[in-house]
């Protein structure tokens, strides 16, 4: 169980960065909780039957690294402000011959400190390999530290060799220190064990153990006889194979009563090949059965009786499959699972079919693969490693020899005896090798292995990485599952996108999933992501599987925060940058770009915000600049000295207490942080609560500030406050509380903090909380966001981006590839911009319709941008390639896009009922429009028009206000068109122009005529033809023809 504490906030990021806790030493480490839940109670219904189908790799090793502190005098009140404690911190977390190990203490009284270090093997436990204890009279109430080496005995650190003829192998290491007051029991003279019993503080941690043939071997700084070395060499790097790879089923329970029971399977289960378990609990009864071999028809069958039933309540927590918080699961290949609460079955009742069959034959035959190519990559090692040590083994020294290893080229192992099947079967590994330089020796084995697949891969991108690189993707494979092979699973990565997108090879889906599962069996975050996302959407031939998703995601936002507070490796910060826009896109830069010597010119002149920001892009690596902590640390000292700046002030005393980039200097960071909480920065005020917590055990005066940087709005402090409420130690309110715990962690998840945010998913998926009701969907909701945030995928991003400003798009499309299938939307949405700037690139490398698919992915995604909804609404409007038109979907994105304010989504949609479309209800519903008040066409146009208008960003004259312009003056003139005294007037000119034209017709007829007899004269009432035609009184505006402007709905 990892310990929890409060959080302190980084050196602060510029705008959608939220504030990360600082997590000083595993004591006060602010941790995450790992993936899992509550294990169940005990109690309820006694029956349940359970089918597992899964592929084992191997059991997972002991020894995995905690910290724990106790007190074990109970104080009555908890704001005494001196407390004895002790804790420490191990730079090296395996077992080494000398373990450098920083404790640290305070004593309230004349005490003893005792430091000890205790070993478990196969056969004996509690064995005491070291012991150390001094005494502390004069340095009371002050925090001390010491620095001891703990010395290991070689027998438990180092290889058998000549010397060394029976290493052990070690199961536990326990290192743990105490304080005893000298007048309460503790002495120098006392036993340890009763020693022990006095302690007034204690803490312990566990070291990691290395098995005998991972470990080095120890220089002894002689010389063995020739023939003796000789024969050594030989045999020195063979290891041991085991008859059989089987292991035993172990059952462990907790009862109710507070005992725990564990019982051991008599048969084993076999190691690397697939098998079906069934456990059934009937009564006092355990069943276990196991079907193994070809077809699984080998059957394995053991009952375990007790004599008091079992009663197993699955509803009290949350029922999990594969390990939990406080177990570590099996690792290996879960296949499909049944669950029968309320009745036992036997196995042969129970049918549980393996779907995907040719999955599972995938992964045996990735697993006999990989099996040759560690062999082979095990044996080359050695050869060399061997080669090196004969020649330079005792050897007199030779200047040309010297001379030829430092300027000469690397050598290389020309000759290896292999069979003419194995070297034809891995033609590309054996060629990598032969050409790789042997510079580098290497600890172990399995290092070696690992180190190769690096190069491997490193090889393989560095031909991606050309300008036809897409080009060379088809050669590359074979290296690329080498390097997966080798345990290297960026190249598993890599090769599960290029399948599943038909990436430049022919698209297999199932070869994506196998090495995205591969990937994600070796913790890569890519591949782990992209199994949560692809499960969380059901995209892809995944099933949707929020449980399974939240699985995948919660492993990878565990590590986060952690991976960015090493701020190690190939990471960077996740920064939110599309390419359609240029503004954001012009002030991406380099060291030597323009942007950052201007920086670095004004802040040299005492800028302070340019200080600011020159440290932050160098300590985070923001706008496309290297991590430079050590660079970034002289800016923010400089900014913190010379100007008065609290954001300044602030993020240098948090380097100094980390001692990042710089040494800790504890006392001018508590100057500096008291400096800016009193200018009123709310983050200098949760730093001052931090360190009283922290450093001073003053859980009082830490509430204190922590409730006053949490109504500042700090979420830094409402996670602290959190922490002191799950931990039971909040002043002046007994045991713990986990309501008031999570309610603290939401308020801070939703200000941005990442452990808030992971302690509310772990709640959301248990559902253990009242007032967290289970909801899965949110936990990976919460989740995803917090796993987007690490560095590994923002490096990625990063190098895309920079491909991109570049020109270089076959290396932007690669890395946008492999961003986007991890399910980010900006990457997405990138992507699908490249493929509609470069169709050619798209259409002839990528076997996906690339704008479709990353388009209607990213419409899927919580915080979607208008303008996706608007591009798949145009995309619906006029079909694209293979897909068809679908007016109805087309409206849903327009609408989705208006309701986010895009006023070009209201623009659209007048637009379509313009054209004759009819909007449904449920969308006008959605768009808050009433049906009753806009009955008709013309009345919900004007609404429309009016939203796009006041939503336009646009001060002068837009598409939106001419449009609202136009349609009112066709409803005017319509309108004046049909008025009763237009329909007068237009009769009495009529009749006025026929008149005239009669009296017009005779007079040139009476001029241009011979004189005739007179006649009568025409009846003046008598009609006349007319060839007008009067308009219908009854016709509507609808009936009037309109122009329809000529403009199309576009994105």
């Amino acid at each position: 169980m990892q310990r929890r504490g409060a959080g302190l906030e980084w050196p602060r990021r510029q705008q959608q960065q939220q504030p990360l806790p600082l997590a000083a030493g595993p004591r006060a480490a602010a941790m995450a909780p790992p993936t899992g839940g509550v294990p169940p109670g005990l109690g309820g219904r006694p029956a349940c039957a359970l089918l597992l189908l899964c592929y084992l790799n191997f059991v997972p090793s002991l020894g995995r690294q905690t910290s724990l502190t106790t007190s074990v005098i109970p104080r009555a009140e908890q704001s005494v402000a001196y407390e004895d404690f002790i804790y420490f911190t191990v730079f090296e977390g395996n077992v080494r011959n000398v373990s450098e190990v920083s404790v640290e203490y305070l004593c309230s009284q004349p005490c003893v400190v005792n430091l000890e270090a205790v070993v478990s093997s196969e056969f004996r436990s509690s064995i005491p390999v070291y012991k150390k204890r001094w005494k502390n009279e004069k340095h009371l109430h002050t925090s001390r530290t010491q620095i001891v080496h703990v010395k290991f005995p070689s027998i438990m650190v180092y290889r058998d060799d000549y010397f060394i003829r029976h290493s052990i192998s070690v199961s536990v290491v326990i290192l743990r220190a105490w304080i005893t007051h000298r007048y309460s029991g503790g002495d120098l003279n006392v036993k340890w064990e009763e020693n022990l019993l006095h302690a007034v503080a204690k803490n312990y941690t566990l070291l990691k153990t290395i098995p005998p043939f991972e470990r080095p071997f120890k220089d002894h700084q002689v010389c063995l006889e020739w023939n003796m070395g000789y024969i050594w060499n030989l045999r020195a790097n063979k290891i041991p194979q085991c008859p059989l790879e089987n292991g035993h089923l172990h059952i462990q329970m907790h009862l109710v009563k507070g005992e725990d029971l564990a019982v051991k399977t008599k048969f084993t289960i076999p190691l690397k090949e697939w098998f079906r378990l069934d456990i059934s609990f009937n009564g006092g009864q355990i069943v276990v059965t196991t079907s193994t071999g070809q077809d699984l028809k080998d059957y394995h069958n053991q009952t375990i009786s007790f004599r008091e039933d079992f009663h197993y309540n699955d509803t009290a927590g949350y029922f999990i499959i594969g390990g939990s918080r406080y177990v570590a699961g099996i690792e290996g290949f879960f296949g499909p699972l049944k669950y029968y609460r309320l009745h036992a079955l036997h196995p042969a009742q129970i049918f549980n079919p393996l779907l995907e069959k040719q999955l599972a034959e995938h992964i045996k035959l990735y697993y006999e693969r990989c099996a040759e190519v560690q062999e082979i990559v095990s044996v080359y090692t050695s050869t060399v490693q061997q080669g090196d040590r004969r020649q330079e083994a005792c050897d007199l020294r030779n200047s040309y020899l010297d001379l030829k290893l430092r300027y000469g080229r690397p050598s290389t192992c020309r000759a290896l005896l292999w069979e003419k099947e194995l070297k034809a079967k891995h033609r590309s590994l054996f060629q990598t090798l032969l050409e790789m330089g042997l510079v580098t020796v290497l600890r172990n084995q399995s290092e070696s292995v690992l180190e190769i697949g690096g190069r491997i891969f490193e090889k393989a991108v560095k031909r991606l990485s050309i300008v036809d690189g897409l080009h060379q993707i088809s050669s590359v494979v074979p290296f690329l599952m080498d390097a997966s092979c080798c345990g290297y699973h960026k190249a598993s990565y890599y090769l599960a996108v290029f399948y599943e997108t038909g990436l430049n090879v022919p698209r297999d889906q199932l070869q994506g999933m196998l090495y995205s599962l591969v990937g994600g069996q070796g913790s890569e975050r890519l591949s782990s992501m992209n199994l949560g996302y692809k499960h969380y959407q059901g995209i892809d031939h995944y099933p949707l599987d929020w449980e399974l998703s939240y699985a995948y995601y919660s492993n990878i936002a565990t590590k986060t925060p952690l991976d960015q507070h090493t701020l190690q490796g190939d990471q960077a910060y996740v920064e939110t940058i599309r390419l359609k826009d240029d503004e954001i896109l012009k002030v991406q830069t380099k060291e030597d770009g323009d942007i950052f010597m201007w920086l670095k010119h004004e802040a040299t002149r005492g800028n302070a915000a340019a200080q600011q920001r020159l440290a932050q892009m160098l300590f985070w690596g923001q706008q496309g600049v290297a991590k430079n902590p050590e660079a970034a640390v002289e800016w923010y000292a400089k900014g913190a000295l010379e100007t008065e700046d609290p954001a300044l002030i602030y993020d240098y005393a948090i380097v100094l207490f980390k001692g990042q980039g710089v040494k800790k200097n504890r006392r001018l960071a508590l100057e500096l942080m008291k400096k800016a909480a009193s200018k009123g920065l709310h983050q200098a005020v949760n730093g001052l609560g931090w360190y009283y917590h922290k450093f001073k055990k003053n859980y009082a005066k830490a509430a204190k500030y922590w409730l006053k940087a949490e109504e500042m709005g700090n979420p830094d402090a409402s996670y602290n406050l959190g922490v002191l409420y799950l931990d039971g130690i909040f002043p002046g309110v007994p045991g713990r509380n986990q309501t008031l715990a999570g309610e603290y962690f939401h308020k801070a998840a939703q200000g941005g903090h990442i452990e808030g945010t992971l302690w509310c998913s772990l709640y959301y998926i248990t559902g253990n909380l009242e007032t967290f009701p289970r909801d899965p969907e949110k936990a990976v909701v919460w989740t995803k966001h917090v796993a987007e945030k690490n560095g590994y995928l923002g490096h990625v991003i990063r190098k895309g981006l920079n491909a991109y400003l570049e020109g270089s798009w076959h290396e932007a499309l690669l890395y946008y590839v492999l961003a986007a299938e991890t399910g980010i939307e900006v990457s997405q949405t990138n992507l699908a911009h490249i493929c509609e700037e470069r169709p050619d690139l798209a259409k002839r490398y990528l076997d996906v319709n690339c704008v479709w698919r990353y388009y209607n992915f990213s419409v899927f995604q919580i915080d979607a941008p208008s303008f996706a909804y608007l591009k798949m609404g145009d995309l619906y409007y006029y079909g694209h390639q293979n897909q068809s038109q679908d007016l109805e979907l087309s409206v849903q994105m327009y609408a989705q896009a208006a309701l986010d304010g895009d006023s070009q989504g209201f623009f659209n949609l007048a637009l379509l009922i313009e054209e004759g479309a009819i909007i449904p209800h449920h969308i006008l519903d959605f768009l808050e429009i009433d049906p009753t008040i806009h009955s008709n066409n013309i009345s919900i146009l004007q609404e429309l028009y009016e939203r796009c208008w006041s939503h336009s960003s646009e001060e002068s004259f837009s598409p939106c206000s001419l449009a609202w312009l136009y349609l009112n003056l066709r409803l005017i003139w319509g309108a004046t068109l049909h008025s009763a005294l237009i329909y007068f007037l237009g009769t009495f000119l009529l009749s006025a122009l026929i008149a005239w034209t009669v009296q017009y017709c005779q007079s040139v007829s009476a001029s241009g005529s011979h004189p005739t007899p007179a006649r009568a004269p025409r009846d003046p009432t008598a009609p006349a033809a007319s060839p007008a035609v009067t308009p219908a009184a009854g016709a509507s505006a609808q009936d009037q023809p309109t122009v329809t402007s000529n403009l199309e709905p576009r994105g």
